[in-house]
């Protein structure tokens, strides 16, 4: 492909590159992830809907795209901004190149950027919305300010419930809310015997207490938090019935809000598989997989209600709490992470216990 291409920042910064994936103009928010591999389950994570992904690591497209390591059934990117895509990838497992899967999917993409400036960019002015295109004097700042994600959970999340049986014995069933699930969150909990009943974002009190699961589960999700409303009344009321409860990500900062707790944006947010978080019950340090912009704040948890369960090492911001007169608990970051770190996989092995199972 031929031609320039051209990222247009709300600050009216313009950068310049070639064509990446499909012809056509995008208007997102910009942010930025770390990870230096697992560049397909970054694209098809629902967390991104309404962002253009830029990555850090200079060479993205290595080994190809390999359909079982999806984390949803699409790309949910609205852009993805790359320094160097490989077009000859080597592995085995390797179906067909970056640039072909994202033209297929019809996603917009830059490669040839500076993506280290446009990194210190986001990280000094903060995220910031802007625009993919190939023409930057027609692009309108206005417009660009404006954009905002509306209404992303409904958009990524099913419609209808669907099942997942448990492999071998079936030890516990789980109501897992969708508020645009990861699918290796779906394999972590039927790996360890659960039937899995993947619930749409919509779904009623009523209805979860007619499955009468053993556990309830919260899943991770796009946008800002404080816009759930309705998901966050249906929290507030579950917690009556006392499910064992365990979430990740939104679902985290969710129930966090069910509970009258607040949450706001990062200047730039946790995107990547190298944050350190800290429980702070045995002071252990690990390794984490992360991808969210807000954050519960940690000074609005209630004491009496819960406690802060682990920390970002990098900069104090809450990444977990434990509720004390409710068995639930829940993580910022992703104990399923794919691929990695596993360091905190045992989380859902806390969570059967929590099940008795």
């Amino acid at each position: 492909m031929s031609g320039k291409r051209y990222l247009v920042l709300e600050n009216g910064k313009v950068f310049e590159g070639v064509p990446l994936g499909a012809q056509k103009e995008a208007i997102s928010e910009i942010v930025f992830t770390t990870s230096m591999t697992a560049y397909l389950e970054t694209l098809t994570d629902p967390s991104y809907k309404g962002q253009s992904v830029v990555q850090t690591f200079p060479l993205i497209g290595n080994y190809g795209i390999i359909t079982p390591d999806k984390e949803g059934l699409k790309p949910y990117v609205s852009g993805y901004i790359v320094r160097t895509a490989c077009d000859a990838p080597s592995n085995f497992r390797c179906e067909e190149i970056l640039d072909k899967y994202l033209k297929d999917n019809d996603i917009p993409g830059i490669k040839g950027i500076d993506t280290r400036a446009l990194t210190r960019v986001l990280r000094e002015c903060g995220t910031m919305n802007g625009m993919i295109c190939d023409d930057p004097s027609h692009a309108d700042l206005e417009a660009i300010k404006s954009y905002r994600i509306t209404d992303p959970v409904s958009e990524v999340s099913i419609t209808e419930e669907k099942i997942y049986e448990a492999e071998g014995e079936k030890v516990a069933v789980v109501a897992l809310m969708d508020y645009g699930v990861k699918f290796n969150i779906i394999r972590s909990l039927i790996k360890r015997g659960c039937e899995v009943h993947l619930m749409p974002s919509k779904t009623t009190a009523a209805r979860i207490r007619e499955l009468a699961p053993d556990g309830l589960f919260l899943s991770n999700g796009p946008g800002d938090p404080e816009d759930n409303k309705d998901q966050i009344e249906v929290l507030k009321q579950l917690r009556e019935d006392g499910y064992p409860t365990m979430g990740i990500c939104l679902g985290h900062q969710l129930l966090a809000l069910s509970h009258g707790f607040k949450t706001r944006k990062l200047k730039y947010g946790h995107r990547g598989a190298n944050h350190p978080v800290r429980n702070e019950e045995t002071k252990r340090i690990y390794i984490s997989s992360q991808n969210h912009g807000y954050e519960v704040v940690g000074e609005s948890i209630d004491e009496n209600v819960a406690k802060e369960l682990f920390v970002n090492v990098n900069d104090g911001t809450n990444e977990g709490i434990r509720y004390l007169n409710e068995n639930a608990f829940s993580v910022q970051f992703h104990p399923e992470a794919c691929g990695g770190p596993k360091d905190t996989e045992f989380l859902f092995d806390e969570f059967m216990k929590m099940m008795g199972r």
